[in-house]
């Protein structure tokens, strides 16, 4: 038996106890004649003491050599400590060591394995076995253990079946790049890596499992960022003989049973908006709504003045900031600046200061008074003391930036704060996007989404009117779920792929199993997938998914702790006829 014992149990309880404990060495203290030695496991830390009365020479010996992350195996007696250690569980007892064994011993590690580490992330990344050693990351991966245990129990006990679908897959147009995968024993073809199960999980509400999930790895090849991975997670589901209330009750259920389980607050209904409000009110479909800042549309109180910026834009918005007025020149020049950088891209800001004995200040004095200082005011929502930021340009291009610049300055006034818990369905999004580079549509969520009750007709007409029956579930400025009801009849699918670009020959090459599967009596149906990482670091209080992940890919992709992606060898390449196509 390595241990009677994690090295999180031991109290005062157990004095006089003989207990085995074993674990790594977390950091030893050496005074020559005693040696007090912290040995960490998952559980926590136990101090051991070896000294020259109490301790056998050989044992006292053998600790003197060991060194930071030492495995090793300790027997001894429970004892009760001199100098109580208030900070950890076990702080009142030590251990005073009669037998150590060295299991293995360990190099000196690249970075302290402590809570504030040393390390950076590309050099812990790379020795990422050892960054879980850490408290930070250790605790990561177990809420993360714990949110997924909670998901499975809530679905399971509302009638979910959790059914796992193929990862080797057919590669199809729509979407994010794929990952391909070659075929050996089929030369020349290839594989897909699924992006989502969705075409599965619609043909198991064909084969009348009725509601289906499953906690599953996705994967697409598109450029990363801090919330983004190559490879990531799904709680996938699905449900037949529903519509798209039904499917936001149950999800809105168990996001608030997460929020009640994992964080311990409360929530009531889940406010929802459309996605036409979202774009006026925020600029954006996935809107912070933990605080306020909301966009004022300007336009009336702004272009009946001598100043071109405003007259020649088609959108003048503002926001209220509220305490802004207290920012100095210099602070606000510095906003300026922020907004200038080529990520957002503005040309510049005009503001306007709310003073405290109900003056206004703006950067615009000279073609605007106070009496349409003060409109813009009241349009704002500004109080005294607040800062009434505006910006001008095109609708699509000024709305973005302004909520660029919304959410920075949220963050800069403490207003994100990750303790509080704001969900909100978005709903009635666009069906189809239009691509200003081809001039064609494409489907802003996926093909297989049904337009709105009614809507179809506008399809031929005036496509880019149609509103999906399609949703999102936002929590915090995140989007951390996404779904609709899905197309269920095999001619309006063909009618989608049609408008979508495809001919009969391609939508019958790519989509003909799903079509012919709705010949043979397809319910209705409609589903949502959760981003699990991203739901996971919200919860957690962070929005980079990255330290919750047990072994993630870099900026570029890349695992740098096993060096991949690699090349492959000749004879790998010759089998999978890839060579010949490589030296191409």
């Amino acid at each position: 038996m390595y241990r009677s014992h994690t090295n999180g149990a031991l109290r005062l309880a157990n004095v006089n106890e003989e207990v085995t404990l074993a674990g790594w060495v977390q950091k030893v203290r050496d005074k020559g004649f005693m040696i007090w030695i912290d040995l960490r496991d998952r559980y926590g830390i136990t101090q051991l003491i070896f000294d020259e009365e109490r301790t056998d020479l050989s044992v006292l010996e053998d600790a003197k050599k060991l060194g930071r992350e030492f495995v090793v195996q300790i027997k001894g007696t429970v004892i009760e400590r001199q100098s109580k250690n208030s900070n950890i569980p076990t702080g009142e007892i030590e251990i005073l060591v009669s037998e150590l064994t060295i299991l293995n011993a360990s190099k000196t590690p690249p970075f302290t394995i402590e809570d504030e580490t040393d390390g950076g992330e590309e050099l812990r990344m790379k020795y990422r076995y050892l960054d879980i050693r850490r408290n930070p990351v250790k605790n990561n991966l177990i809420f993360r253990s714990k949110v997924t245990q909670a998901v499975r129990n809530y679905l399971s006990s509302d009638g979910f079946i959790e059914v796992e679908t193929p990862y080797l897959i057919k590669s199809t147009p729509e979407g994010a790049r794929d990952f391909v995968v070659p075929s050996r024993m089929n030369e020349g073809q290839f594989y897909a890596l699924p992006q989502s199960p969705q075409t599965f999980k619609q043909l198991l509400m064909v084969g009348g499992m009725d509601k289906y999930f499953q906690i599953v790895k996705c994967f697409r090849d598109e450029d990363l960022r801090a919330d983004r991975q190559p490879e990531f997670t799904q709680i996938d589901c699905e449900m037949a003989f529903i519509e798209q209330e039904d499917i936001l009750n149950v999800f809105e259920g168990m996001t608030r049973h997460l929020l009640k389980e994992i964080n311990g607050v409360e929530v009531g209904d889940f406010p929802r908006m459309t996605y036409d409000d979202a774009m006026k009110k925020y600029g954006n479909d996935k809107p912070d709504i933990r605080f306020g800042m909301e966009f004022a549309e300007m336009n009336e109180v702004t272009q009946h003045k001598d100043f071109g910026v405003f007259n020649n834009a088609e959108l003048v918005v503002g926001i209220a900031v509220p305490g802004g007025n207290s920012n100095t020149r210099k602070e606000i020049d510095n906003i300026i600046k922020w907004i200038k950088r080529p990520q957002v891209g503005a040309l510049g800001m005009i503001y306007s200061r709310c003073n405290d004995d109900g003056s206004f200040k703006s950067s615009v004095d000279k073609f605007y008074d106070q009496e349409d200082l003060a409109k813009w005011a009241e349009i704002t929502g500004a109080k005294q003391g607040d800062l009434v930021c505006v910006l001008s340009g095109d609708t699509n291009k000024v709305r973005a930036q302004m909520s660029a610049l919304r959410m920075e300055l949220a963050e800069r006034l403490g207003l994100r704060d990750p303790k509080v818990f704001a969900p909100l369905w978005v709903i009635d999004f666009p069906l189809l996007e239009l691509d200003e580079e081809t001039g064609n549509y494409h489907a802003m969520h996926h093909p297989f989404t049904s337009p709105k009750p009614g809507q179809l007709e506008l399809l031929a007409t005036n496509p880019g009117e149609v509103k999906a029956n399609a949703y999102d579930l936002v929590l915090n400025g995140n989007e951390i779920g996404g779904g609709s009801i899905r197309i269920h009849d095999k001619q309006i699918q063909a009618t989608m792929l049609k408008h979508l670009g495809f001919s009969d020959e391609e939508a019958k090459a790519q989509f003909g199993f799903l079509m012919d599967a709705f010949e043979y009596g397809a319910p209705p149906h409609g589903g949502l997938a959760f981003g699990l990482d991203r739901l996971v670091s919200i919860l957690g209080g962070q929005e980079t998914i990255r330290d919750f992940i047990a072994f993630p890919k870099n900026n570029s992709g890349r695992d740098v702790m096993i060096d991949a992606p690699s090349p492959l060898d000749d004879a790998q390449l010759t089998e999978l006829s890839l060579k010949l196509n490589l030296n191409k």
